[in-house]
């Protein structure tokens, strides 16, 4: 989820004079002091049901609250404007919302607010990334058919009752269904977004703590607390500033000329300085989040039968404690399944990739040479290097994957100059060969790092992978009321994903911040995503 193209935060790194008005955003301090962040351009407008990328995530985040909000500690579950959530079968359940919510432009927040948005998101023709997550509710079927055109405008299993209360009627029981209620893409939506859409895309309006003032493709985008905002969690500064970056290090350069407050992804270059840099201004904690690498499975010649020994032989290859330790400085840690130890155990992290994650370059070679080679003799990785450090380490598993074969240079690098440009190309399916295809979750839950990128048709599976057994196990799992027996039947889809090896687990990632002495209190969400409301400036 990174961003576009920005001159004028380098312009602050080398003239730290413009610091005093504010480069990038006020500096008044207080309660009405402006948190200057900085950031990355959003694929597509903010839209909560076209937003699946972290960029935009962050803008949500700032704008809207939904049936549920995330404990930026615990992870848990909690109720925001829902007051309770019911069901007697997990199947069907009431929602009820709590009085008092508005949005920003004085419109009640109502049941109706909610089951629009939500069948606007479903239906076909809107055209919104997040989609999949309705699939779940009675009628997505007939609003967003697997071909034809759709057979209604509105999904049955969505019921408005009063004001205050509405049903949703699932097609299976799904018991866990209300803890994916916090995804921003289950927000509700003012009628302006559909009166005036266009309107509302260049100046949202939601029901969270800020409101937006300015937004400008390529440089930034203003917010600001919103004074009347209802909710328990009112922001403790006067808005926040986020400026676009298309190169971290000079993000990081402003932070310490003093032109830039927060930076929630520091290079891997500055990691070897940070902590003397910073002090107890630099946050290191364990987040919900994975890299990876994925094949491009629409591609015949990655997909054909014999490939699975390619894929694993190249997963083997890579020397991820080398490149975790040389680049990262304790920031990432060599990956072991497809999701995240800050699940827990009990919540379904376990170590399954077993020997196809450890590097055995003897073993690698081994089984390339037996799949048939790589396609063409070549190998191309490729992701965008505006953010993340990405080019670094794409590097490095080159030098790994050149020295396993011992062919020469046979993998090569194909850096993207922005994070749009290149999710461009993955959500369009034009990759040729392996990308990144990091996930930083939406939600708490071992589903939400399986069903959403590797279940055919999922709404982040760009590599196409399609596997029966292992849908069939997802909504065994999605099914199940006991949670121990999910966590067995989500556990089992992963196996059948180390038999196939569609992406290559890397590493999971800490998130990483660093802040300026303005501020205070603060901290990075299990997504490691800054907690804005929460942080105050002197």
């Amino acid at each position: 989820m990174r961003g576009a193209t920005h001159v004028r935060p380098a312009a602050c790194a080398v003239a730290v004079a413009l610091a005093a008005s504010g480069c990038g955003g006020g500096t008044a301090g207080g309660a009405d002091g402006i948190v200057r962040s900085s950031w990355g351009d959003p694929q597509n407008p903010i839209e909560p049901a076209n937003t699946n990328e972290v960029q935009g995530g962050k803008v949500l985040d700032l704008l809207f609250r939904g049936l549920k909000r995330y404990d930026a500690v615990t992870g848990e579950a909690e109720n925001m404007i829902a007051e309770r959530i019911e069901t007697s079968d997990s199947r069907t359940f009431t929602v009820t919302l709590k009085k008092g919510w508005t949005f920003s432009n004085g419109e009640p927040v109502t049941a109706r607010s909610f089951v629009d948005a939500w069948n606007y998101g479903a239906h076909i023709d809107n055209k919104q990334n997040n989609a999949p997550f309705f699939s779940n509710i009675e009628g997505y079927d007939d609003v967003h058919p697997a071909s034809g055109s759709p057979r209604a405008k509105a999904m049955k299993g969505l019921v408005v009752k009063d004001a205050r209360t509405f049903t949703a009627t699932l097609k299976d029981t799904f018991s866990t269904w209300p803890e994916t209620l916090g995804y921003q893409a289950f927000v509700p939506l003012p009628r302006t977004f559909f009166t005036d859409h266009d309107g509302w895309l260049n100046k949202p309006v939601g029901n969270g703590p800020y409101t937006v003032v300015s937004y400008q493709k390529g440089a930034g985008m203003k917010l600001r607390r919103w004074d009347a905002y209802p909710g328990p969690d009112k922001a403790r500064n006067g808005g926040v500033d986020l400026n676009v970056y298309t190169d971290n290090n000079t993000a990081y350069t402003d932070l310490m000329a003093g032109n830039l407050d927060l930076v929630d992804d520091v290079p891997a270059q500055q990691l070897k300085n940070v902590a003397s840099d910073l002090g107890d201004r630099y946050i290191n904690q364990p987040a919900l989040i994975i890299q990876t690498l994925a094949f491009p499975m629409y591609r015949p010649e990655w997909s054909k039968p014999g490939m699975e020994k390619v894929r694993r032989g190249l997963s083997m290859a890579i020397d991820r404690a080398e490149i975790t330790r040389q680049i990262y400085q304790g920031t990432r840690t060599p990956a072991k399944d497809w999701t995240s130890p800050a699940l827990g155990g009990d919540g379904g992290y376990s170590e399954l990739c077993g020997d196809a994650c450890t590097y055995n370059p003897r073993e690698a070679k081994k089984l390339i040479e037996e799949g048939g080679g790589l396609p063409g003799g070549r190998l191309t990785l490729s992701s965008n290097v505006d953010t993340g450090s990405h080019r670094a380490w794409m590097d490095a598993v080159c030098n790994s994957v050149n020295n396993t074969l011992g062919k020469g240079a046979v993998c090569t690098v194909d850096p993207v100059g922005t994070f749009a440009d290149y999710r461009n190309r993955t959500t369009t399916y034009k990759m040729s060969g392996p990308f990144r295809s990091g996930w930083q979750a939406d939600y708490p839950l071992i589903q939400n790092f399986l069903q959403p990128l590797y279940y055919t048709g999922g709404s982040a599976n760009y590599g196409k992978f399609s596997n029966p057994r292992f849908d069939a196990l997802v909504d065994r799992a999605n099914r199940a009321s006991d949670p121990t027996a999910a966590v067995n039947d989500f556990q089992a889809a992963e196996r059948i994903l180390g038999e196939q090896m569609p992406v290559i687990p890397l590493w999971y990632q800490n998130g990483s911040a660093g802040y300026s002495e303005r501020l205070s209190d603060v901290a990075l969400n299990q997504f490691s995503v800054p907690v804005y409301d929460r942080i105050k400036v002197s």
